[in-house]
């Protein structure tokens, strides 16, 4: 039997192994019959604006794309566009105020029809739209207006001036929406779009046959896709549901699957996987950091639906002493070894990626039991009647603590578990099916943007290699609320006008290193004043089928931003 160092080992060898497959594989559209897709957290949706979930924006890459989107290097690439505007070629005003996107002529939607500016408008209407509750608002926050000179140009004007003006319409969570299709869905109509919702038309190369929610999505080649001979298979089977284990074995043990999703799994397990033969696990990493939320308003139970997670504050998460503590408690390099082995990293940061952005001023990497306690004694909190919980001013320290359901999560759970209690908190345990926590049913009181808990875990990324965008998923008007139909981004309802302002300083600052420079004062403070503690700088492992080619792992888009390239080896 392998010591557990051995099997540590071997996920490292796959963890750090590059990919690399011949170019040049021809032949016409469909030549290779289906793929067959399994993501344990099932889609429920295929439009990525009423969802924050990555399992739904990822399936809608297969069929809704961007203007431009980011490689695996997180390199920008024009996909809908001719090329990347920028200020040398002409493509970004000298004052960074303006960005003209000149669209790739020709293109058209999967019913026929022609691809235009007009599309691109109103992909923008329909997000700032105030009663849409869009999920991706954060991308067309700077966005003073957007206008179409003719149909194959796109200009977008800014509040301010944008060093980084590539976020509207750029990457997999802000794709195009066909205006025609969509235009009876705008605004507080948009959420009861099913049809449109199941089945959008687009520009990518399958387009929906058969949306079951929850369950398995079929995808037909999009017979007018723009490049010839692509996709190389007809059909796309997309199962969701079941866990990660399970999604690991269809492809490495059992050949059910080509590509399993996000195999999040102890790296002996993964390893003992890849004996079956038949599958390679492949791994990156990119911006992704699991940590626990902590919310910023009052769940009460007693309170109605339309009060909890939206009256403030929380009863005691607000306390520095509180946050401080609960981080201090955590051992965060034997949560990444066992959740993780070499695709994990202990962090302190929101922002962990890329390197020129990551913070370094704090450190979390030893656990300290007696140093939480004895913070939580002197700011008050006892235990008073001997019941193992603390108290202050008659309110205990009593939390739910959620998370979707997942073996590794729940791993995570019980440990962290263990040590707050060691330190004084009573913790009671939920999970929920990762389908419908990470889902976009606004009337769902089960959703991670509902949060009605005191504590969540998840992981979430940003795509692309500038965090600004993702930054503003602090602001205080994205929180998740009834009016917004629960689909802000700022799940934790963190807010702080001091962030705002600084936040705005750094939609109007030039520069990587200015920038990188406020960026980290944002993770800081994001962090250091109650809005989450994170645990790891997670890597992405997900896997494919030997005779699977042409894949190519992404974390700083769609992981299926390149399904067009696929193909089957030897046949």
């Amino acid at each position: 039997m392998k010591t557990k160092a051995a099997l540590l080992s071997a996920a490292a060898s796959f963890v750090l192994a590059p990919m690399a497959y011949a170019d040049g594989h021809e032949g016409e559209r469909g030549r290779d019959g289906e793929v067959s897709i399994i993501y344990w957290q099932a889609p429920s949706t295929m439009n990525p604006y009423l969802s924050g979930g990555t399992k739904d924006i990822e399936a809608a890459s297969l069929v809704v794309e961007p203007l431009a989107r980011f490689d695996e290097t997180g390199t920008i690439q024009p996909w809908l566009a001719e090329e990347i505007p920028t200020v040398e070629n002409g493509g970004v005003s000298e004052d960074l105020t303006q960005i003209t996107w000149k669209l790739s002529p020709g293109i058209v939607w999967s019913d026929g029809t022609p691809f235009t500016s007009a599309d691109v408008k109103f992909t923008y209407e329909y997000c700032v739209n105030p009663e849409g509750g869009c999920a991706q608002g954060t991308y067309f926050e700077p966005v003073e207006s957007v206008e179409t000179p003719d149909d194959l140009t796109v200009v977008v004007t800014f509040k301010a001036p944008q060093p980084n003006p590539y976020t509207a319409f750029v990457g997999a969570e802000s794709p195009i929406i066909q205006a025609a299709q969509f235009a009876d869905c705008v605004g507080a109509a948009a959420a009861s779009c099913t049809d449109e919702n199941f089945g959008p038309v687009g520009t990518g190369p399958f387009v929906v046959e058969e949306f079951r929610t929850n369950d398995v999505i079929s995808f037909a080649a999009n017979p007018n896709y723009r490049v010839e001979g692509k996709p190389a298979f007809a059909s796309v089977n997309f199962k969701g549901g079941g866990d990660a284990e399970a999604a690991g074995r269809a492809v490495m043990q059992t050949g059910e699957f080509d590509y399993a999703w996000n195999l999040q799994l102890a790296p002996e397990v993964i390893a003992q996987m890849e004996t079956g033969g038949l599958g390679t696990p492949i791994a990156a990493f990119g911006t992704g950091v699991e940590r626990v939320m902590l919310n910023n308003t009052n769940p009460d139970p007693a309170l109605s639906d339309e009060e909890r997670a939206v009256i403030r504050p929380h009863p005691f998460l607000g306390d520095p002493a509180v946050y401080n503590a609960l981080s201090m408690a955590l051992d965060r390099p034997l949560l990444s070894e066992i959740g993780y082995g070499a695709a994990g990293r202990p962090t302190c940061n929101w922002v962990a990626a890329p390197a020129a952005y990551a913070s370094t001023s704090m450190t979390c990497d030893v656990q300290d039991l007696e140093g939480a306690k004895a913070m939580l004694e002197e700011a008050g909190y006892v235990d008073s009647d001997g019941n193992g919980v603390r108290e202050k001013d008659g309110v205990e320290l009593s939390m739910l603590f959620q998370t979707s359901t997942n073996a590794v999560r729940q791993d995570f759970q019980q440990l962290i578990k263990e040590w707050w209690e060691e330190i004084g908190f009573a913790i009671e345990l939920r999970n929920v099916n990762a389908s419908v926590f990470f889902g976009g049913d606004a009337g769902s009181p089960d959703t991670f943007q509902r949060f009605y808990a005191d504590v969540e875990m998840y992981q979430n990324t940003f795509n692309g290699a500038d965090p600004q965008a993702y930054l503003a998923n602090g602001l205080c008007d994205k929180a998740p609320t009834p009016e917004n139909q629960w689909q802000g981004d700022n799940v934790s309802r963190f807010c702080d006008p001091e962030y705002d302002a600084l936040w705005e300083e750094l939609s109007r600052t030039a520069g990587v290193e200015a920038r990188a420079v406020i960026a980290k004062q944002l993770n800081d403070m994001m962090v250091q004043r109650g809005g989450m503690i994170p645990l790891v700088h997670r890597g992405r492992i997900s896997a494919h089928a030997n005779s699977l080619g042409g894949v190519v792992l992404n974390t700083w888009d769609s992981e299926l931003w390149n399904i067009a390239d696929w193909y089957r080896i030897g046949e």
